[in-house]
């Protein structure tokens, strides 16, 4: 008799559901694809709903519900931290208790609700709901799909219950706490304060820090003054990588912004960016600033991990397990074999490792690991759409297309696009699991092409200028770019440009100004390189998609250049795509050029209206 196990996560952000059968993964998506409300907190209910689609199960059928944290340990967090800092905190405590006495202490009742509101005819009375621990969830969802029959595990966020980072211990189907950081230490909760004052939002904005702190001066003043600054006033870090945070110069324990504006206005000498205003020289020396104390804390971590548990892999989960820098130095610095990071690594993640959890740990199931390859098949587990669900929306907008029936033609006709300097939307197959596109829901460019980035980021994203791209390159390829001789099919690896693929960067480089430092040339690939010779890369393998690798293939035999450059398939403030509707209102509403959704070729040019942006920017739901 197969075991049938949905997890859910939600009503924090980024709510998701993720169904297994046996230990196989049958299906997970975002909630926020579905209802296109970016980081969506809710109920996943049309998450669920496709998972049972997907899986042709009823929820009365399911061995068990699992939710991914346990909020009365939460809720006990809560009370406890407003009462050791009374009457400070009193505010926060006003805006939060009459939500958490409604509905977050009533949890399991309001779960029960919103199943019976999928299917009336589910009986709570039959259901079994089970709850998981939130950093057992992330742990699970990294050691038990990974190729690894034993590992060491680290977990690191902002906070779940109480916990914001653990090492455990996992070996077959069990998986041990070894020793874990305690709210409000947080190194989650220091990188989002730092991307709040930076003047970015908070759980939504870190990756934009990440990506601002290479144009920050390595050699210049400011970065070692800003980390001294840091350091002395507001971490304390450990040898094992546990942290102390300065809670004088915080606000989010008590508070209802995450951290006093003057006091860290007086530290730093300047104030808190504004959303949306010019970014100076000291922002990025800032940004820089952190990151790499980010990088120390986590490499401490890791040596504390591999110190507690002799292992030679090593899993991450959590939100900052997405820190693709941070990421690459622990790859780079040896001190495990192996990697292994989910592809889901944040929130939403742990509705696939509340399923395992209770798959391996409460029922016992046994585990047994391939050491060749993981059980994510690449990630790609969400929906995927006819070429009559294609005909259905063409006929709706009246959009012209071509059917390409040979697909082997279908990217010969591409890659001459993509060589000839245009933008592609690529929709094929099932959507990705997680915050990466991974070549099913991507657009697509030539990274040879020195005018791509700035093309991509403010005619197609419509986002900030500086903000980097990412190559899918031929993982038999990957050496020939980048200094990296592992699979990265998830991209949460950053590696360098190997340098006979450099240019010489000119005396005084890091003085010039943000944007004269980004539009210099600095490689052959230069649309992918960032300003410190890094990538954030992906490689495509033919076994995972067999299509992106076609394409990409066609395109080495065209220009000997095995990557192109992809992001995702979205404009700011919207999810990345999910139905072709989605994505055709997102080709009509930007300046892409070409959209294929599976071998249905769109041309710009033949639409009705297509030179009316404005009309089709107005269906976006923009921040």
């Amino acid at each position: 008799m197969k075991r049938t196990i949905l997890g859910i996560s939600a009503y924090y952000h980024d709510s998701a559901a993720a169904l297994i059968e046996d230990g196989r993964i049958i299906a997970a998506a975002q909630e926020e694809r579905f209802t296109r409300k970016k980081q969506d907190e809710g109920f996943p209910s049309e998450a669920i709903r496709y998972c049972l689609k997907q899986s042709g199960m009823s929820l009365e059928r399911l061995d068990a519900i699992v939710f991914y944290d346990k909020p009365l340990l939460k809720f006990e967090r809560l009370l406890e931290t407003y009462y050791v800092n009374a009457p400070k905190g009193l505010v926060q405590f006003l805006s939060f208790a009459p939500v958490w006495i409604k509905e977050k202490m009533f949890l399991k009742k309001l779960v029960h609700e919103s199943l019976a509101e999928i299917e009336p005819a589910y009986d709570r009375k039959k259901a079994k709901l089970l709850f998981s621990e939130h950093h057992l969830s992330h742990a699970a969802s990294a050691f038990f799909p990974s190729p690894f029959e034993e590992a060491a595990i680290l977990t690191v966020d902002g906070v779940g219950e109480w916990d914001t980072a653990t090492i455990m211990h996992g070996r077959g189907n069990g998986i041990t706490p070894l020793k874990e950081l305690k709210f409000p230490h947080s190194i989650g909760l220091m990188y989002s304060a730092f991307t709040y004052f930076l003047g970015f939002k908070v759980n939504s904005g870190e990756y934009k820090v990440m990506g601002m702190a290479p144009y920050g001066n390595p050699d210049g003043p400011g970065v070692k003054e800003y980390k001294r600054k840091i350091l002395d006033h507001i971490v304390s870090v450990k040898d094992d990588g546990s942290i102390s945070l300065n809670q004088e110069f915080f606000n989010y324990a008590t508070g209802l912004r995450m951290i006093g504006d003057d006091k860290w206005e007086r530290l730093f000498g300047f104030p808190t960016r504004p959303l949306e205003s010019d970014i100076e020289q000291h922002h990025c020396d800032c940004a820089l600033a952190v990151q790499q104390i980010t990088d120390e804390i986590l490499l401490r971590m890791v040596k504390e991990a591999k110190r507690l548990t002799g292992a030679k892999n090593l899993c991450m989960a959590g939100g900052v397990a997405l820190n693709c820098v941070s990421n690459g130095k622990i790859l780079k610095s040896g001190i495990f074999d192996n990697l292994w990071i989910q592809p889901a690594a944040g929130d939403a993640g742990g509705a696939l490792g509340a399923a395992y959890a209770a798959h391996h740990i409460y029922y016992g199931a046994e585990r047994s690991a391939d050491n060749s390859s993981d059980l994510m098949q690449g990630s790609y587990l969400g929906p995927e759409f006819s070429q009559l669900d294609v005909h259905y929306m063409a006929r709706r907008y009246d959009a012209v297309y071509r059917v390409v029936e040979d697909f082997d033609e279908l990217c010969d006709i591409v890659t001459d696009h993509i060589a000839a300097g245009k933008v592609i939307g690529w929709h094929q197959g099932r959507m990705e699991w997680g915050p990466r596109a991974l070549g099913n829901r991507s657009i697509l460019g030539d990274a040879r092409n020195r005018e791509m980035q700035k093309k991509l980021n403010i005619k197609i994203k419509q986002r900030e200028g500086f903000r980097p791209f990412a190559p899918s390159v031929l993982m038999e390829d990957c050496s020939s770019f980048f200094d990296l001789d592992t699979p990265s099919p998830y991209m949460l690896l950053i590696a360098d440009v190997v340098p006979d693929r450099r240019e010489q960067l000119p005396e005084g480089y890091h003085d010039l100004p943000l944007f004269e430092k980004l539009y210099h040339p600095r490689s052959d690939v230069q649309s992918i390189t960032h300003l410190d010779f890094s990538a954030r890369i992906q490689t495509v393998h033919r076994e995972t998609n067999p299509s992106y690798h076609a394409l990409i293939s066609k395109f080495k035999e065209k220009t000997g250049y095995g990557l192109v450059v992809n992001t995702s398939f979205n404009v700011r403030g919207e999810p990345i795509v999910c139905t072709p509707e989605d994505s055709f209102r997102c080709f009509m509403g930007t300046e892409m050029d070409i959209l294929v959704i599976g071998n249905c070729l769109f041309v710009k040019e033949q639409q009705p209206a297509w030179d009316n942006k404005e009309k089709w920017k107005r269906t976006f739901h923009l921040d």
